[in-house]
């Protein structure tokens, strides 16, 4: 029998329908020679330093830096159950094979590997490696099963992107918080991404702004306006000099500009477009696609690549026909496909973009989730519009005489729309305001308009603007990347797969709050910054690190050259830190200490209340709860004082309101606080006997 592995069940039940496994067990589901099972997300991790020696459960310096000459694994809290689920099937004398269907990407591969090493499996390996989760697609992945050992350099990235974080992490917020007398945390690639919101944050508390004045002349939609004046009284005297006088078009300087159709989506353009349109966070929108591939809806949605493979020529144009006639704001459209645009395997890695399946011709989109329906639409409109023609028009930059004054307009006339039109139907469908362009003036070099009004406006000079989700993301995906051109190697930090996450442990940390659209820093993450080394907050290094990664996906750079360039970068900054003044460290000094709920269950230290979780307040302990909490928001509860309090005095909570996130519905069940030790802590569901 062939075992087939899933990253999460309600892939694999979509896996085991296709292949013909019907028959339920516990943990997996079994027939036509198949048994198909999963993991639910990680099963297996790192070991925390503790794990390696007892002396690690105290944060002290000469301990540091930590760098295990042997790394070791534990199976984590919480998904213990399924692991042995697993590992009974990997060892099963019936078992003649394991097939690898986790998500086809770096962690997916990284998930599977460290279940079949941990536990102990040395059975024939294949790689499922699928983009979409319609039938066929899934029929022809396993039609065309490649070695797992193809797959080797990915997992070694992987593994090395996790051993990597963990070198940083650990030894950084160690030897931080100990320097400091205050729990930093710090990451490998949220404490750039911080720096980066920071330094903005920054840069707009420095701003001083400057007034500054234009005069105006006017005519029906006519408005030129002069430079700049510094003094109200000089933009008051043009303004008066030019008023009910003539004036006239005495250059014209005419260009005809194409604006070529924007790209197919990748994640990172999909979080950016869903968060300008809706307000959408990164993670919302990752959310809403992941659960849309499942439902077979759209294809894999963790890629970076804007194209289709040439082989898709085809099946692309079908789609366009389908999707003309299934979404209500093409209706009308006046449209000529182009589907070689989208066209160029080269530009394809692991994933083409995104993209719907057939399978939306027979959905009722009404019935999907909001979000997931404005994502559909987004994703389905990106097809039209990168298929369509070019936005032509015709530039004018105008410089106009009045009085012997100089004024200056720009305008446009558009020659063909093109994919604009999509666009637009797109936003009026949305109710979204489209945004205000040049006018679309006829202005004639040598001719004469008027009489003119005239007035004078006040300005001022303008601020950077805060980051919001989308243009954090677009400087996540640049870091690194100022010199490189299109077609060279991107950079960037972190991965489409992971940014979302780095965006939603910041803000979970306390570092960064959100203001409306904005991402702002908060207090604590102002100070982290300001104390860190630029080594450690350098997007550029940081982004160079996720280069290297790839560089040992693609088997061109080799995974201990990395790490040993990350183990010395740690050795270095222990050595350079030995100690700081008493100034530098009274920047966290005077903070206020939150209220103390209960007893840690792991030291016996006061839980104290802070902004955004319950922590321990024995700076060597890691016990955190989050007032986000996932699973409780999965359940529809919050982890508010009153939980809190209940889970420290009695480690669980009985409800009997907890809601459904699938069916919506009520029932009653106990939540189980499960306490590993180390690391983040786990919640169980325990149901009522019957």
């Amino acid at each position: 029998m062939k075992l087939v592995i899933a990253e999460k069940p309600s892939v694999a039940m979509a896996l085991a329908s296709v292949i013909g496994a019907r028959t339920r067990k516990d943990g997996y589901v079994e027939g036509n020679g198949y048994l198909v099972s999963w993991c639910v997300g990680h099963l297996v991790g790192l070991c925390d330093a503790s794990e390696y020696d007892e002396k690690y459960k105290k944060w002290r310096y000469e301990d540091l830096p930590i760098v295990p000459e042997c790394w070791k694994h534990r199976v984590l809290e919480g998904t213990k159950k399924q692991f042995g689920i697993l590992k009974k099937l990997m060892r099963d004398s019936k078992v003649d094979e394991v097939i690898c269907a986790t998500d086809a990407g770096r962690e997916g591969e990284l998930i599977f590997r460290l279940v079949y090493e941990q536990a102990g499996c040395k059975k024939p390996m294949k790689r499922l490696w699928i983009s979409s989760m319609e039938e066929q697609a899934i029929k022809d992945g396993f039609a065309s099963l490649k070695d797992g050992s193809c797959y080797d350099s990915l997992y070694q990235s992987a593994l090395c992107r996790a051993k990597a974080d963990w070198l940083v992490g650990i030894n950084a917020s160690r030897l931080f918080s100990v320097l400091y007398n205050q729990n930093l945390k710090v990451g490998r690639v949220q404490t750039p991404t911080l720096a980066m919101i920071v330094d903005r944050n920054q840069k707009i508390k420095e701003f001083t702004k400057e007034k500054y004045y234009m005069a105006h002349i006017k005519f029906d939609e006519m408005d030129a306006v002069t430079e700049h004046f510094q003094k109200k009284e000089d933009a008051d005297r043009v303004a008066a000099d030019c008023m009910e006088r003539m004036c006239e078009v005495e250059k014209d300087d005419v260009k005809e500009k194409t604006v070529r159709p924007p790209k197919l989506y990748d994640l990172t353009t999909l979080q950016r477009e869903a968060n300008r349109m809706f307000g959408y966070t990164a993670q919302q929108t990752l959310d809403a696609v992941q659960e849309m591939y499942e439902q077979k809806l759209v294809t894999y949605p963790r890629t970076d690549s804007q194209y289709l493979t040439d082989e898709m020529g085809e099946s692309t144009e079908t789609l366009i026909q389908m999707l003309l006639g299934k979404m209500p704001y093409a209706e009308g459209l006046e449209y000529h496909p182009d589907v070689s645009k989208v066209l160029n395997s080269k530009k394809v890695s692991d994933h083409h973009a995104i993209i719907p399946t057939m399978e939306v011709a027979k959905a009722d989109i009404g019935e999907l989730k909001e979000r997931n329906r404005k994502i559909l639409y987004l994703i389905s409109a990106r097809v039209l519009t990168a298929t369509a023609d070019p936005y032509i028009y015709e530039s004018h930059k105008c410089q106009i005489t009045c009085n012997y004054h100089t004024f200056y307009l720009t305008a446009k006339k558009t020659k063909q729309e093109g994919f604009k039109a999509i666009e637009n139907k797109l936003k009026q469908f949305f109710g979204v305001k489209i945004e205000k362009e040049e006018p679309e003036l006829d202005i004639w070099a040598g001719k004469h308009y008027g009489p003119c009004d005239s007035l004078v406006s006040e300005h001022f000079t303008q601020p950077p603007k805060q980051y919001t989700e989308d243009t954090l993301l677009s400087a996540m995906e640049r870091a690194g990347n100022e010199e490189l051109t299109e077609d060279t190697e991107k950079k960037g930090l972190g991965t489409p797969a992971t940014r979302a996450a780095i965006i939603e442990k910041l803000i979970q940390s306390g570092f960064v709050k959100r203001e409306k659209k904005n991402l702002v820093p908060t207090d604590d993450g102002n100070v982290l910054i300001t104390v860190l080394p630029d080594e450690i907050k350098s997007p550029k290094m940081t982004a160079e690190w996720e280069m290297a990664l790839n560089h040992i996906a693609q088997n061109t750079e080799t995974a201990d050259e990395f790490l040993n360039g990350i183990t010395e970068l740690m050795q270095e900054l222990v050595a350079r830190y030995q100690g700081i003044s008493e100034e530098k460290k009274n920047q966290f000094q005077g903070k206020a200490k939150g209220e103390v709920i209960g007893k840690c269950p792991r030291c016996g230290a006061d839980v104290q209340e802070g902004k955004v979780n319950f922590y321990c307040s024995d700076r060597n302990c890691t016990f955190t709860l989050w007032k986000n909490d996932k699973f409780l928001a999965s359940q529809g509860k919050k982890m508010d004082k009153t939980a809190a309090k209940k889970f420290l005095s009695k480690g669980k909570i009985h409800y009997k309101d907890l809601v459904s996130r699938k069916t919506g519905r009520q029932y009653e069940a106990t939540v189980e606080m499960v306490d590993p030790g180390e690391g983040n802590v786990q919640f169980n569901l325990i149901f009522p006997q019957r």
